[in-house]
């Protein structure tokens, strides 16, 4: 759905020449014209106006001098920086353009008639007076020579005949009625385009290389005939120049040139220059740009040279709001086909509405100014500028742009000349003062900050660009997005609002991460057309024509944002529902503006459905954080994953739209208070099954209302059938109970029975069994505690089994039985978990003074068992030694404390308490092998860190010993003076440590031995081994030989100056005082000490 847009037409009337131009070719790697004439060959520079060569063609008798010399073709051949040209005489000539000089390679007696280059230039064809065909090298040496006419394909006119490149004939057409002798190959395929006429219409035919006919489209006109065809280089625009056939009344005949395009296999005319009946403004010759596809070159025979630079765009509507239809305007010749995207996608060559116009279309644009973006004005090939009316324009329009601010219609003239049209008025006035320059962009966007954004057909763009990113096929910006297609087949949707040119080339020149929103895939070739203003589809066009409407997300998400500002949570709704975006957008893009229009939401949705389905997506994580981020996030509210009053977000939601329901209308709403209930963080079914009692106990009156079974057949749709079950019972209505099973697919014989044997028990009973049954607990230890005493047995067993000893002291009195029992229960408990001090103090407060002394004295609280025993009373015998014995279990306890295992082994056989082994000492040697363990290897890795960072430190001060050979020598010297003295005082508070730690090991060693922990013992003995290995294999690497004496400089009689100074280069310390002597003595390890078991080993 693209137009081609003239960017620039460069005209020059300077140049005069002898006779008419007859044919020209371009210069390749000049872009300058070669032009052949009845006399010279010229070559012309249409930028600058200059004729850079000229030689004769009649001062060497190559043409006639009275000018009737024809020249049949002319060819640019950059390799051999020359120029051939072949003549109606039979000369084929070579003009050097270096040397300016003429050579005939060859004569044909018989005169050519055409002459034709492959693309490679590697062979040439030349036809010949004779009807033959001759085909050469590129150095012009003969390969074959063939008749045109072959008599087994037999004689006639109008046939199509395709030779290879061997010049070997490979098919021949039928006869074709009608057929015209233009003949143009296309580039990239396999048809050959022709014309032919008929006796109601004038058609281009295309052919098959096998002969065949493959489509055609008809020409606007019937009166006229097709002089030629031209293909550009990319075959994307097919050139026809036609002349009429039959003369004015003057006698003079009207020529044309069209631009025909293809989309969709229908044939579009997007251009038609009109050249008049004047003979000499009439084209003489005219050929594509072989570098720029889209470049046009044309000469008059009044030698006028025309270049035209044509660009692809895309005519679309500028409007940004609901108002703009999105159209799309695609011109076929007198016709203007408008798409309006907003109300249909329709493929072209369809459209909504065409417009009918006089003549052909050239131009089309769209009204900018607000509220009118629809109205469009289309500038026909007679210069004819059609808004709602017609103003005539005086010469050649190039472009046209409309301004919003002065409701004016600006055009340029080919001559630079700048009209005004006002649109109201229709009237035209001139504008000077200033010339514009407009560069060949496909598109051009002017963004507020003054940056241009263009989209250039190469990589030559003007100087004072900058280059963005050169795989680029096309773009859109829309409101503050630009959407752009990349020929790696993606499609690009950048926030430019929030970005700033450096940013944006960062952007397009990296790839897309895998959740990137602003990407994605489409297909091969694709090209945008339009976006649909206030809405989230984008169109794009396939290679072969047909369109494609695609929601890209970061439009989508935009557009939401929009809608869920403006609080339209319909729209925003309906399309996340479609687009399928996660519906926690609605609450996570600004929570506190959705609760604080919690009933405007309800209202605009409407929907028992669809505010089920928000309620039945809800989920604690914030999607404007994970799923869907906010590229201007600093603008909006996020949400967090409770609300501001602590609770979950899920929770304040459905309360939130509960509440409204409730206040708007409960009935019309019951299934979604229902679902609030259920989609809680803690499903509160036990609620909603209440409702549903309520709607079977009070079925409502109104005629739309929701009954029980309604809401319960919703309820089994939203909760498990069987769980739903469960919390029936939990309502303790039977009724209710009944109704959940009839829904299920349980066999009654499973539940009647069991509701039959409930129904025959006492209330309070009944519901402890139904609890009970639903492993409810507490509520069942409450029920039962309201059974009575007879069931108080159940009671004390339901307390011991789920051990609900806080919970049943509180449902008795403190001064009666249960409560005692209850109490000595929990006691008892306690005892079981090592807290026989908290048992002690329940015994006590509830009368067991037997019980709490034994519980007191068990866990040697000595001041609770003496208060206990003076409480009872004991007599002072049993007190006394009640005394002596919890003293001396306090002195056991002391001693395993302080790691003292002998002593403590004494104390226990000496009062027979072989109780504490098990109760104290075990484990305290358990835990005293684990500590001495952790500190063994914290202590490992501490030796082994700072020996490493020793060696690194004297490494460092080597280096800079050496690079400094003066005062600063000795400085090593004080400084590990200073490290050795804070070493050796470490060392010595670790050699006093590694004493005392050698007998806690063996004491240690020997009592788990005793204990028959040999495992443990063997284990511990092992690492410390290794320790005391490790610390004396680093003793030589920490106290080095070079610090234990000072050293002085080697003089005297047989020193040398070499020695000397080697000596001196040597470190030395300082004078240190006599108490810092010992510190470079090196330690030495106690070999002495005896510590480990040899059993053990």
């Amino acid at each position: 759905m693209r137009n081609l847009k003239l960017l620039k037409c460069l005209s020059s009337v300077e140049l005069q020449s002898p006779g008419s131009p007859q044919c020209f070719s371009v210069r390749t790697d000049t872009g300058s014209l070669l032009i052949s004439s009845q006399f010279s060959i010229t070559e012309y520079d249409p930028p600058t106006g200059q004729v850079l060569n000229e030689v004769s063609l009649t001062s060497e008798d190559y043409l006639p001098e009275d000018g009737q010399g024809v020249v049949v073709g002319i060819q640019d051949l950059p390799d051999q920086e020359s120029v051939c040209v072949a003549t109606s005489r039979g000369d084929v000539v070579l003009y050097n353009l270096s040397t300016n000089q003429l050579e005939c390679v060859g004569t044909v007696d018989s005169g050519l008639t055409a002459m034709s280059w492959s693309p490679d230039q590697e062979v040439v064809v030349f036809c010949t007076g004779q009807e033959t065909i001759i085909l050469m090298t590129k150095d012009f040496e003969p390969i074959t020579e063939v008749d045109i006419h072959q008599n087994e394909f037999g004689e006639g006119a109008r046939k199509v005949r395709v030779w290879n490149r061997e010049c070997v004939l490979q098919a021949t057409s039928e006869a074709v009625n009608g057929l015209e002798q233009p003949l143009c190959w296309k580039p990239s395929g396999s048809l050959i385009a022709s014309s032919q006429r008929h006796p109601n219409k004038h058609s281009v035919v295309f052919m098959e290389k096998n002969g065949l006919l493959h489509g055609d489209f008809t020409l606007p006109f019937a009166k006229e005939k097709v002089k030629e065809l031209l293909w550009n280089s990319d075959s994307s625009v097919l050139a026809v120049w036609l002349e009429d056939m039959n003369p004015g009344e003057d006698g003079k005949r009207n020529t044309y040139i069209q631009l025909w395009t293809v989309g969709n296999y229908h044939w579009y005319l997007k251009q038609s220059l009109h050249f008049g009946n004047d003979p000499l403004k009439a084209p003489a010759c005219l050929c594509w740009d072989p570098e720029k596809p889209l470049r046009l070159h044309l000469l008059t025979r009044a030698w006028a040279s025309y270049t035209y630079d044509w660009g692809w765009c895309t005519d679309r509507s500028p409007g940004d709001d609901s108002q703009d239809n999105a159209n799309v305007a695609v011109i076929d010749g007198d016709k203007v086909l408008v798409t309006t995207f907003r109300q249909c996608v329709v493929p072209p060559p369809m459209c909504s509405y065409e417009l009918q116009l006089p003549a052909a279309v050239n131009m089309v644009t769209f009204h900018s100014q607000p509220q009118r973006t629809n109205e469009l004005a289309a500038l026909t090939a007679d210069s004819r500028l059609h808004i709602y009316g017609r103003v005539e324009v005086e010469g050649h329009v190039i472009s046209l742009c409309h301004s919003p601010k002065s409701d004016t219609l600006a055009l340029q003239l080919e001559d630079g000349q700048i009209r005004r049209v006002h649109c109201g008025k229709g009237m035209l006035s001139s504008v000077k003062g200033f010339i514009l320059y407009f560069y060949p962009p496909y598109n051009l966007f002017v963004k507020d900050d003054g940056c241009f954004i263009n989209l250039y057909p190469s990589l030559k763009y003007p100087s004072m660009e900058t280059h963005v990113a050169s795989n680029v096929s096309s773009f859109v910006v829309y409101d503050e997005f630009l959407l752009l297609t990349t020929h790696a087949h993606t499609c690009r949707c950048l926030h430019l609002a929030t970005m700033s040119l450096k940013d944006l080339k960062a952007a397009l020149s990296s790839e897309a991460t895998q959740n990137d929103e602003s990407t994605r895939r489409v297909e091969r070739g694709s090209r945008i057309v339009t976006v649909v203003p206030q809405d989230t589809r984008l169109i794009l066009q396939m290679p072969r024509g047909n369109l494609e409407t695609i929601h890209h997300r970061a439009l989508v998400l935009a557009q939401l944002r929009k809608w869920l500002d403006d609080l339209k949570f319909r729209d925003a709704f309906e399309c996340m529902r479609k687009l399928r975006i996660n519906l926690n957008l609605i609450y996570d893009h600004n929570p506190k503006v959705f609760l604080e229009n919690v009933e405007t939401f309800l209202n605009q949705i409407d929907s028992i459905n669809n505010v089920n389905l928000f309620l039945t997506e809800l989920k604690e994580d914030d999607t404007t954080k994970t799923m869907y981020p906010n590229p201007a996030s600093a603008a909006c509210q996020s949400a967090s994953a409770s609300g501001a009053d602590g609770k979950k977000k899920v929770d304040t939601i459905c309360d939130a739209l509960r509440s409204a329901m409730e206040t708007l209308d409960p009935l019309k709403f019951c299934l979604c208070i229902l679902t609030s209930h259920v989609r809680k963080t803690t499903p509160e079914l036990e609620i909603a099954l209440q409702k549903v009692h309520e709607l079977r106990v009070n079925p409502p009156s109104e005629k739309n209302a929701v009954s029980a079974e309604e809401a319960l057949k919703y309820l089994l749709f939203l909760v498990n059938v069987n769980e739903l079950y469960e919390h029936s019972l939990g309502t303790y209505d039977f009724d209710l109970v009944l109704m959940v099973a009839e829904k299920s697919q349980k066999d009654p014989k499973e539940y009647l029975p069991f509701l039959n044997m409930l129904k025959t028990l006492e209330p309070n009973y009944q519901r402890y069994t139904i609890d009970k049954h639903l492993k409810r607990y507490k509520k069942a230890l409450h029920h039962l505690s309201k059974c009575g005493e007879e069931h108080f047995t159940e009671v004390l067993n339901l307390v011991k089994d789920q051990r609900l000893y806080t919970e049943a002291l509180q449902l008795y009195p403190a001064e009666s039985q249960q409560y005692k029992m209850l109490s000595v229960a929990y006691a008892e408990h306690l005892v079981e978990q090592q807290q026989a001090e908290q048992a002690g103090l329940l015994l006590w407060r509830c009368g067991e003074m037997p019980r709490a002394l034994q519980a007191f004295v068990s866990c040697t609280s000595w001041r609770h068992a003496l208060a206990v025993a003076v409480h009872i009373p004991l007599p002072p015998e049993q007190l006394a030694q009640l005394a002596r014995d919890l003293d001396c279990e306090e002195a056991i306890s002391a001693l395993i404390e302080g790691a003292a295992w002998e002593e403590a082994l004494r104390l226990i056989y000496l009062y027979s308490r072989q109780d504490i082994a098990e109760t104290h000492l075990k484990p305290a040697l358990l835990e005293a092998h684990s500590n001495q363990l952790t500190f063994l290897e914290s202590q490992k890795t501490l030796f082994t860190r700072h020996k490493n960072r020793l060696v690194v430190v004297r490494e460092q001060k080597e280096k800079a010993r050496l690079e400094l050979l003066d005062a600063e020598l000795y400085s090593e010297a004080s400084s590990v003076l200073t490290g050795s003295r804070i070493g050796s005082k470490y060392s010595q508070s670790n050699s006093r440590i590694s004493k005392a730690l050698c007998k806690e090991i063996h004491s240690l060693l020997k009592a788990l031995v005793l204990f028959q922990f040999d495992t443990l013992a063997s284990s511990l003995q092992t690492n410390y081994s290794e320790l005391l290995q490790l610390i004396e294999k680093g003793i030589p690497e920490i106290w080095q030989e070079g610090l234990q004496q000072g050293q002085t400089p080697i003089t005297g009689p047989n020193s040398t100056a070499n020695s000397i100074m080697a000596s001196f280069q040597q470190p030395r310390p300082s004078a240190v005082p006599q108490q810092d002597a010992e510190i470079l003595i090196r330690p030495k390890m106690r070999q002495s000490v005896k510590w480990k078991l040899c059993m053990l080993k």
